[in-house]
């Protein structure tokens, strides 16, 4: 792909407490969309990377599942993927909400980090909406659980100070030939893709009426001759009272959301999508083994 000789390449695992911003700040680092993105905590289920380029070096960013105390099988497997993506990473970035400080998430975090041998950096996000005087307190605090390396304040939603952290990634990033060609930008499938952008318009729109008991899978994939694309999909919920919260009144709401997840998968493919939904009530979904297998998760016991 390019020269081994003049190129770097290495992995960088985003880490943190969950809604510190990490999916953002992946997507801010790429330059485009690859990480669904929700106000919603724990909106990032599967292990993603995202390619980044700077220069003659290539960033392989392992976006992951925010880090939480974990209750199903479900919540078992993001945890155990969010460590499995730290795993000999070049360099990891600890992600903390600047606004919301370092409660018992993010010391939970910081406590299965400390011991760890990968270098570390801290990230302070959400900068632009922290209360400036705290922030030296907050900083102090999280230095002295965990010692790292480098500390950087940034907002990835506004982009302050992204660029001066990816160079400074980009630096130290070891030499080595590129493990993507130029253009790809993440490992994540079309068909995961589609079904994580129907994932997040489903997080968007019901934010408030709807809990964690949903999953989004592609069921059916086409590529029509004229080049636009069939996208077939189940939306599984655990109760019926939910199934109706995601249809709406005459169907009104699975439409908005099926809009806005069509506009979104067309923009990030470059194709134009068809796309057909289908809500199914399957009350143990989170304990259906292709369900995992499907969002590349481990089953874990």
């Amino acid at each position: 792909m390019t020269d081994a000789l003049t190129t770097r390449c290495g992995h960088v695992a985003v880490i943190g407490a969950p809604n510190a911003g990490k999916s953002t700040l992946v997507n801010a680092l790429v330059g485009q969309k690859v990480a669904i993105v929700s106000p919603k905590a724990q909106t990032t289920r599967v292990r993603l990377m995202g390619v980044a380029l700077e220069g003659e070096t290539q960033i392989i960013l392992v976006d992951t599942p925010g880090i939480f105390a974990p209750n199903r099988r479900l919540d078992r497997a993001m945890v155990a993927a969010a460590w499995e993506g730290a795993q000999e990473a070049d360099l990891i970035l600890m992600v903390v909400d600047g606004r919301a400080g370092a409660g018992p998430k993010v010391e939970k975090v910081m406590a299965g980090l400390k011991d760890r041998p990968e270098r570390k950096w801290l990230v302070l996000n959400k900068v632009d909406i922290a209360a400036k005087d705290k922030l030296l307190s907050l900083t102090q605090k999280l230095a002295d659980m965990c010692a790292f390396e480098e500390i950087f304040y940034i907002s990835a939603q506004t982009g302050e100070a992204v660029a001066e952290l990816k160079s400074a990634i980009a630096a130290q990033m070891p030499e080595g030939a590129w493990h993507y060609p130029e253009d790809q930008v993440s490992d994540a499938s079309e068909r995961l893709m589609a079904a994580e952008i129907t994932r997040e318009q489903i997080y968007l729109q019901l934010h408030d009426e709807l809990p964690y008991a949903s999953t989004v899978e592609t069921e059916k994939y086409v590529e029509r001759e004229d080049g636009s694309v069939e996208i077939y999909q189940q939306i599984f919920v655990e109760r019926e009272s939910q199934r109706a919260i995601i249809l709406g009144k005459g169907g009104s709401r699975i439409k908005e959301i099926g809009a806005a997840a069509r506009a979104e998968i067309g923009k990030s493919m470059g194709v134009k999508v068809h796309l057909y939904l289908h809500v199914k009530v399957k009350p143990d979904w989170d304990e259906d083994r292709s369900v995992y297998r499907d969002m590349g998760l481990d089953w874990v016991e």
